[in-house]
């Protein structure tokens, strides 16, 4: 500061006399030299961000004032600055201060910044004017959401816990103008309520965030005190959590990036209050970092030999979402519930949110059967303490209540709505939802044999960096219940170990052999693993730029093989929009390479199966002048056939851009019908692949995959449809038609669900639904979004009570699976009939009895002992019972529809187990 006194020059000075200016600005400088000098309570440098945006500009004065009242040193970082992680700072808090508009591109940097350790603090409705898709993420995030807003000033109140302690000194609690925060996330807690009706919550935390229900620095909304108070709080909340040395890392590093501070608080208005103003008008933006170096590009496409990158230390960055066309999937079955919204709510959407509650009160009460007949508690984790959600009433409700609260709003939702109370409807719902997710037993072992399968992806398999590493993770995933593990094997061309038909491993495992670790530790914990791999994709942008080499690289395969590839109707190798090249599938050398590649990896390695992704061309366009397909080979080919180039047709022309789109999708039914006969080799081979779960003709027109086709064929014995979303309710509709379909022959059906910004409440919830679907598992991508949260939750719930103890998987032993998930469908039944649950006649209930005899026997006698005929008798006496089972269950089906529904169900995914286990034997 005295260098920049010495800098002013005498005309200047004399200048600022003349305005009268000089002696306020010298002030104002002597005031700060003075209030500058560090505090023995302060912390030496910044541990503190906030965030300045245009929606809390007009309220900046107060938000500094009380920053520089708590003594904190901060930076201001401009949110329109904000592109990545680096440009939030090393700081180990950040502040989101009454932020209510993020962009994508902000929430996910505010994501990859908390996965390297930081902490956030959020107030008011923070983000609730933001893209669905942000809002989602900030409530994984953040543990909840800003809910409704209160009409009148309340009092804030402790919250009826043990669990937050450090929020309990009287000067947090006052009057303050405020709203309802709705935790949506099993490891929320409550820090402190309204004095209102049913006491809702006001402030809540998880380990890393901290969120305000109300707007934070605002006089109208709550006094200067309660607002230090809170941030004074939750500070000392996360420094007393952190060790010296991440505090002292976090120090050095925010000296690097901070270009302002602000220290110990003025005793006087005036001066201070100017210089308060101008904090986040003078604060330059963080210096990002994260340049480095790039490698040299590697040779030009046309070029005959690849050149090889080298290879580097793998950057720290967050794995890479999925591509845009899975996350397009969603749009199609959107139904938000915005909290405090008074948009009108049709019909259509009354019904649909009726529905989803009774839904979602059946899948709570068909997991506590599960878990009650079980009986088992696991003993691995205290879930109930560390995972369930803190009430703040002081009588906490029981199940029942909660399940009856939630069946009167359900009954009353049409009428509100029809009356329109829409704002009142949504509230009631979304509580109703929260309250129903509390009542999940997540400290109980609950499920039955099933696929629970997990993409082991190649960012998790980089970082693991050898053998030792990699066993840390395979334990993980065996204690969290996996049985099945899908590992990259090849992506962007690169194999992930050292082969003799690629051109180049990945340059990030170069040294060891990660995929001869992975199947001898997947053997040793008794799991399956199959080997996933990269089928037509040949290249991939987003992995060049990990490498650090030219993006338009197109991996060595096609380097060295131009005229392998595949082009869009402009001649380009990438289509707009997209980031991975194609092969060319009608290529007859392309089709050779893949294969032998695939004979390599099944015959050099004693992998359980072969998972195909990318098995299509890239997603298309036609009513938007986008297609794909344009191949040397493939145009040669179809001239040949059809006499023209099929680069000079249009969609216009019916009858041959059919037979365009038919060639097409000819190629990639044929490519798989041949690595299916890879299983001549290896009969034991599971041959398993990743799939859209689109319409069946849209998608033949959008990326010539169909895959009805392979499973009727029987080519394939798993279809893993990625019926990625953000909640249930989508999740419900896009898996929906194909757990339904008859056109599987007796392939296995196994839904995809991406943990990626999903709640753990969240994810169990779907997990859950799946149970009660006639599918035979669940497949959860990706290994690298595998929670502490949801980790301790499958532990309980699905892993192994003892190592010694083990269960049949679907895969292996499906006439095993049938008798044992019978057996559990037996108990249940059991269960209700000892409860006067289920009502039947004396001569009815003699009968259910006898003939759940007799399908037990069946059942067993095949598992011990598989012969064609026991088979034939165990189907028969199978279809026999689920045609008596509706005759049974229609008295029962009209108090508990959802109940008999999930029963028919578990029903069928036994005859589906015998069918496929009759393919397989």
């Amino acid at each position: 500061m005295v260098r920049n006194q010495k800098k002013i020059s005498r005309k200047e000075k004399l200048n600022l006399r003349k305005t009268g200016l000089f002696i306020l600005n010298f002030q104002v400088l002597l005031f700060y030299l003075f209030t500058n000098i560090p505090a023995k309570a302060t912390t030496s440098e910044p541990i503190l961000s906030v965030v300045h945006s245009q929606e809390n500009a007009n309220q900046w004065t107060g938000i500094t004032n009380r920053l520089q009242s708590v003594g904190v040193k901060y930076c201001v970082i401009p949110l329109a600055n904000v592109k990545s992680a680096t440009d939030l700072g090393e700081r180990k808090v950040l502040f989101l201060p009454n932020v209510e508009t993020l962009t994508p591109t902000q929430a996910i940097a505010i994501e990859a910044w908390m996965s390297k350790g930081g902490r956030l603090i959020a107030s008011g409705p923070v983000g609730s004017l933001s893209p669905p898709g942000v809002r989602q993420l900030l409530r994984a995030l953040l543990g909840g959401y800003w809910g409704f807003s209160l009409s009148n000033v309340q009092k804030l109140q402790p919250s009826n816990t043990k669990l937050q302690q450090w929020a309990t000194q009287n000067e947090l609690f006052g009057q303050v103008r405020g709203g309802v925060v709705i935790p949506n996330n099993i490891a929320t807690q409550t820090a402190a309520v309204w004095d209102a009706k049913d006491n809702p919550v006001a402030v809540m935390a998880t380990e890393r965030s901290t969120f305000f229900g109300w707007r934070w620095g605002v006089d109208a909304v709550a006094s200067a005190d309660v607002d230090k108070a809170w941030l004074q709080a939750v500070l000392n909340r996360y420094l007393k959590t952190s060790s010296t040395r991440e505090n002292t890392a976090k120090v050095q590093g925010a000296a690097q990036n901070c270009a302002t501070t602000v220290a110990t608080a003025p005793t006087k208005r005036g001066a201070g209050e100017l210089l308060s103003r101008g904090v986040g008008e003078k604060i330059s933006p963080p210096v990002s970092n994260s340049q480095t170096q790039k490698l040299p590009s590697p040779s030009s496409v046309q070029q005959k030999t690849a050149t090889a990158p080298q290879p580097i230390p793998i950057p720290n960055i967050t794995p890479p979402k999925s591509e845009e066309a899975i996350d397009q999937l969603e749009q199609r079955v959107r139904l938000d519930v915005i909290p405090n919204s008074q948009t009108p709510i049709s019909q259509r959407e009354a019904l649909a949110l009726q529905q989803e509650l009774e839904n979602l009160i059946g899948r709570v009460e068909s997991a506590n059967l599960a878990a009650t007949v079980n009986g088992n508690h696991s003993t691995a984790a205290k879930v109930e303490s560390a995972f369930a959600l803190t009430t703040s009433q002081v009588q906490v409700p029981t199940k029942q209540e909660v399940l009856a609260k939630a069946r009167e709003v359900a009954k009353n939702l049409p009428q509100m709505i029809a009356n329109k109370n829409y704002v009142q409807a949504r509230q009631q719902w979304l509580m109703a939802k929260n309250s129903l997710w509390n009542q999940f037993p997540i400290d109980q072992k609950l499920a039955q044999p099933e696929i629970r399968a997990m993409w082991l992806d190649r960012g998790t398999i980089v970082r693991a960096k050898n053998e030792q590493g990699l066993a840390v993770i395979f334990d993980r995933m065996a204690q969290a219940g996996i049985n099945t593990v899908f590992f990259e094997t090849v992506n962007a061309s690169y194999t992930i170990y050292p082969s003799q038909i690629a051109p180049a491993q990945n340059p990030l495992t170069r040294g060891w052999d990660p995929l001869a670790a992975a199947v001898k530790l997947a053997h040793e914990r008794g799991m399956e693993l199959h080997a996933w791999v990269w089928v037509f994709a040949a290249g991939n942008q987003r992995h060049n730029e990990i490498l650090n080499i030219d993006s338009k690289y197109p991996g060595p395969v096609l380097a060295a093989n131009p005229d392998w590839a595949g082009y869009d109707n402009r001649g380009q190798m990438i289509p707009p929009g997209q980031t991975k090249p194609f092969f060319d599938p009608a290529n007859p050398q392309v089709r050779q390479y893949l294969l032998s590649l695939y004979e390599e990896i099944v015959t050099r390695y004693n992998v359980d199966g072969l998972q195909l992704d990318y098995i299509r061309y890239p997603f298309q366009d036609s009513s938007q002048g986008r297609t794909y397909g344009y191949g040397k080979a493939a145009r040669a080919q179809f001239q040949q056939l059809h006499g023209v180039d099929p680069i000079n047709i249009s969609p216009s022309q019916s009858d041959l851009w059919r037979k365009w789109t038919e060639f097409r999708t000819q190629q990639v039914d044929s490519f798989v019908a041949a690595v299916s006969q890879l299983r001549q080799k290896q009969p034991n081979l599971i041959l398993s692949v990743a799939v859209f779960p689109l319409p069946e003709q849209e998608r033949i027109q959008k990326i010539q995959q169909h895959w009805e086709i392979w499973a009727r064929r029987g080519d394939v014995d798993l279809i893993v449809p990625m019926t990625y979303a953000l909640d249930t309710i989508r999740f419900d509709r896009l898996a929906q038609p194909w757990i339904s379909s008859r056109q599987l022959g007796s392939s296995l059906l196994v839904p995809g669900i991406r943990l990626l910004s999903l709640p753990t409440v969240g994810a169990f919830d779907q997990i859950q639904l799946i149970r009660d679907l006639p599918v035979s598992g669940y497949a959860l991508f990706a290994t690298a979004n595998l929670s502490n949260d949801l980790y301790k939750v499958f532990n309980s719930t699905q892993g192994s009570l003892s190592p010694a103890q083990k269960e049949p998987v679907p895969l292996r032993q499906p006439f095993q699976s049938a008798a044992v998930r019978y057996a559990a469908l037996k108990k249940e039944w059991k269960f209700v009939l000892q409860n006067n649950q289920l009502q039947m006649s004396t001569a009815t209930l003699a009968d259910f009895n006898t003939q759940v005899d007799v399908l037990q026997t069946a059942l067993n006698q095949l598992a011990e002992s598989p012969t064609p005929t026991r088979l034939q008798g165990a189907k028969a006496t199978l279809v026999r019972f689920q045609a008596l089972f509706r005759t049974w269950m229609r008295q029962h089906s009209t108090s508990n529809p959802y109940q008999v529904k999930v029963w028919e169900n578990r029903l069928t995914i036994i005859e589906r187990l015998l069918r496929y286990g009759d393919r397989r034997k």
